[in-house]
């Protein structure tokens, strides 16, 4: 016997779950625009948001072509991350566990005052204390 009204309640509860994770990540990358200065709303729109992740960090914006290449991706959001991290005053530590235990250190990153945008990690930059 099928039990369809079951399957359904578990269809729409899994989207509903994953439209507050979206929600969530979203308004946590937005609020780390804003320490950098962009507008908040660019971390819920997306391809956008990496771009303006990448003018954060001060890579070339035509890396979001190396963001849509299968095992490119994967190396190009290593550096990103640890990029992330650095621009923000964090060591490439940071920038690994942003990567292995994102759901923790995004928030601290985005919500902690004692985490300041310092400039762009790629420029040479960034990891420098805040002041």
């Amino acid at each position: 016997m099928e039990d369809t009204g079951l399957l359904a309640a578990l269809g729409i509860g899994y989207i509903l779950f994953m439209l507050l994770i979206y929600l969530f990540a979203g308004f946590c990358i937005g609020k780390m625009f804003e320490k950098a200065g962009k507008p908040l709303w660019a971390g819920f729109v997306p391809i956008y948001n990496y771009i303006v992740m990448l003018e954060i960090v001060g890579r070339p914006t035509w890396w979001i072509i190396l963001l849509l290449i299968p095992p490119v991706n994967i190396v190009v959001g290593i550096i990103l991350a640890i990029d992330i991290a650095k621009s923000y005053g964090k060591d490439t530590l940071w920038g690994i566990l942003l990567i292995l235990f994102s759901v923790v250190v995004l928030p601290i990153m985005a919500f902690s005052s004692d985490i300041r945008y310092v400039g762009p990690a790629a420029a040479g930059e960034g990891n420098r204390p805040a002041m």
